[in-house]
């Protein structure tokens, strides 16, 4: 894009949310790129900038740090690290952001992985004076596998080599030619040569990189396209909870349309069962509706009285989901800070449905140095990310992860201590 094409910042058209996150390698100054995002953005309110003002003062520093708005553990701020995903959020005219700051070391590989289930984009930073590294290429292929198809490669820290324009073009060569080698990823990247310490690049422009005409940081973000709720999908309707008033003759389901279209008269089909029903009545409130769409929390009644239970899905008939229960094939990242345990059941929650799991084999893992999938080692540690078979006791919807977000990932718990093991994605 140049600059005559770029969106001008004074326009107030809302193009919505954006979620992003930021990652690469440590020391490559993430934390430092989203608080200034949010300095020069004017998201920080007074009290905040008066800490960072006595903060410096007391350290002795010429700058304020802008890292430490987002490093909120103390072992992060004594560390000068990043260990758990930051969530950050501020507001343009244009739109508004919410930033997910990801941690940059290897053994918090899991850390980013849940910043990267939810994000429509990644700022992926890379270090000018250091080049790409496998870091660097570790994230990219997570954001990749995530469906994060979005990248914006920012050559930070471009005041360290004196702006030059030929050590910007070296690492987007090296960039370009890696991705060349691994074209599954399907991602789009922009790149951009920034400094978040002096802020060139990042909101506003600096004659030191005047040689570069492509648009700000914050314009690509502001023309970055979101993942929003897709209404020309097929429906995917998971039933949240049953409403029965005690005194009245009333059945409805409520819960949210992850995607398409939902009209009084339709007809749909419950999964897993298979019954069919037409629409009767859809309500968001007290309010009456035609119609709903995609990321409109409804409640729906039906024509018939059949059996329907919190987890199950209302569907398209046209368009049901395959019913998956023994040996199905998922991703998962392990978060566990102890190993999978085979022996063991643990619990699979996907969308509102909740069902007992086993882990069958496992298929292959993702050598996080070479980005290869290896096969041949079952044991599946913390930070791990492999391709395992599961059989669930009751069938989930075998929805694809990139075609529908909702039902094609999955969490399981361990059942014992109610805590979040592994993000999964079919």
């Amino acid at each position: 894009m140049k600059r005559d094409a770029i969106p001008q910042g004074h326009s107030t058209e809302d193009l919505g949310v954006l979620r992003f996150l930021t990652c690469g390698s440590v020391d490559d100054g993430k934390s430092t790129l989203i608080g200034r995002l949010l300095y020069d953005t004017k998201a920080l309110l007074s009290d905040t900038l008066a800490t960072l003002e006595h903060n410096a003062q007391r350290r002795g520093l010429s700058a304020l740090d802008l890292s430490l708005l987002t490093d909120g553990l103390v072992a992060e701020r004594e560390q000068g690290i990043t260990i758990d995903v930051a969530y950050r959020y501020f507001a343009t005219a244009r739109r508004k952001f919410i930033i997910a700051d990801s941690p940059g070391h290897v053994q918090y590989t899991r850390n980013m992985v849940t910043a990267a289930s939810t994000a429509d984009a990644a700022v992926l930073l890379v270090d000018a004076r250091k080049g790409i590294l496998a870091q660097t290429r570790r994230h990219a292929t997570i954001a990749g596998l995530l469906g994060v198809h979005h990248l914006i490669v920012a050559v930070n820290k471009m005041d360290l080599v004196e702006h030059a324009q030929e050590r910007f073009a070296e690492i987007t060569a090296e960039f370009r030619a890696w991705l060349e080698r691994h074209p599954s990823l399907h991602v789009q990247v922009d790149y951009i040569p920034l400094s978040a310490l002096t802020g060139a690049n990042v909101v506003d422009r600096a004659p030191e990189l005047a040689w570069y005409e492509g648009p700000t940081l914050i314009q690509l973000l502001e023309s970055a396209p979101a993942r929003e709720a897709d209404a020309e999908a097929p429906l995917r309707f998971p039933v949240q909870w049953v409403c029965r008033p005690s005194q009245a003759d009333f059945r409805g389901y409520a819960g949210r349309v992850e995607s398409g279209t939902v009209s009084v008269g339709d007809e749909i089909a419950v999964f897993p069962s298979g019954a069919r029903s037409r629409v009767q009545a859809i309500a968001i409130g007290t309010e009456a509706r035609d119609r709903a769409v995609a990321g409109e929390s409804v409640l729906i009644s039906l024509a018939d009285e059949i059996d329907i239970s919190r987890g199950d899905l209302l569907v398209d008939p046209e368009h049901a989901p395959q019913a998956a229960r023994a040996g199905t094939e998922a991703m998962v990242c392990w978060l566990g800070q102890q190993p999978l345990d085979p022996r063991r059941e643990y619990l699979l929650r996907q969308a509102t449905r909740e069902t007992r799991v086993r882990v069958g084999a496992v298929h292959a893992r993702l050598n996080i140095e070479t980005l290869d999938w290896e096969t041949g080692e079952a044991r599946v540690e913390p930070n791990d990310i492999v391709r395992l078979a599961l059989g669930t006791q009751t069938p989930i919807a075998a929805d694809r992860y990139e075609e529908f977000r909702a039902t094609g990932s999955f969490i399981l718990i361990d059942p014992a201590h109610n805590d979040t093991v592994a993000a999964g994605m079919l």
